[in-house]
């Protein structure tokens, strides 16, 4: 996402999240927990203008998604989303469902790492915004359930049949996507949909210290590395290796390259400035 900004100002009252900072690390929280942080229309959309005004800035290092209450999030509000699109026309459907994708690109094409804190239910569309995270922290109550087919829809929403694949497997992919079975979190981890495995209670806390480490490192490096991983999905080697040569040249340019040699002959811990 370009870093250039309109005229416009930055949104500093959300209605439907909340948004915290703390140097360098930004804090998403979904804010329903009377209904499981159910998604609303304007759910989806704070969300998506959100992390486009967030890639813009400079002082985020490092995102938080979080849930408030018993669930990080249960997917699209049946009543509110479900009920409305049943009278919806093809067109106001597309546009829906784009919104929805425009969110996962948002996270996947952020310059900052992303680290979902997951307990309770990550279900439907909450099971692959976690999937859309750079990282995956969550306690042992956490389940995914991507539960599309469930509900007479494709398995394939969000993006969810080209991420989960690459994270799990094809073979783990085709049995979640394709029965919608809830997915706990010792099975979790051991397909490697989970980064960490925290103690009970615990998923947010080990995320914020995860999105603090990462926020204090070189964040032009996280954010290339990031748009690397991302980039190189669908490359052949060729392709990858000239791409990671040219991005290996510019970064030989920066402040930080520059930074870690004089930390290193200083025998000190480096500055990172970003830059």
């Amino acid at each position: 996402m370009s870093p250039f900004t309109g005229s416009a100002h930055g949104t500093s009252d959300w209605q439907h999240i909340e948004v915290g900072y703390d140097e360098g690390v930004a804090t998403v929280t979904l804010r329903r927990p009377a209904k499981l942080n159910a998604l609303t229309f304007e759910a989806y959309a704070d969300l998506r203008d959100l992390l486009g005004e967030l890639a813009r800035e400079k002082r985020v290092h490092a995102l938080v998604l979080a849930g408030e209450g018993r669930a990080f999030c249960s997917g699209g509000d049946v009543d509110e989303i479900i009920g409305a699109t049943l009278a919806m026309d093809t067109s106001q459907l597309l546009d829906f469902n784009r919104m929805t994708g425009q969110v996962v690109r948002a996270l996947r094409e952020a310059p900052f790492p992303v680290v979902a804190a997951v307990h309770g239910a990550a279900a439907g569309a909450g099971a692959v915004l976690a999937l859309a995270a750079d990282f995956r922290v969550a306690d042992p109550t956490a389940r995914f359930a991507f539960l599309f087919t469930k509900v007479g829809l494709s398995g394939g929403d969000m993006g969810a049949a080209y991420l989960l694949p690459r994270v799990v497997g094809l073979g783990h992919a085709t049995r979640i996507l394709m029965l919608g079975e809830p997915v706990r979190a010792p099975e979790a981890e051991r397909i490697g949909l989970l980064s960490q495995l925290a103690d009970e209670g615990k998923a947010d806390e080990a995320a914020q210290a995860l999105a603090r480490r990462l926020a204090d490192g070189p964040a032009l490096a996280h954010a290339q590395t990031k748009a690397l991983l991302t980039a190189e999905l669908d490359m052949s080697l060729a392709q990858s290796v000239e791409m990671d040569a040219a991005t290996q040249a510019l970064l030989m340019h920066s402040e930080d390259y520059g930074e870690f040699h004089a930390s290193f002959t200083e025998k000190r811990p480096p500055k990172w400035q970003g830059r």
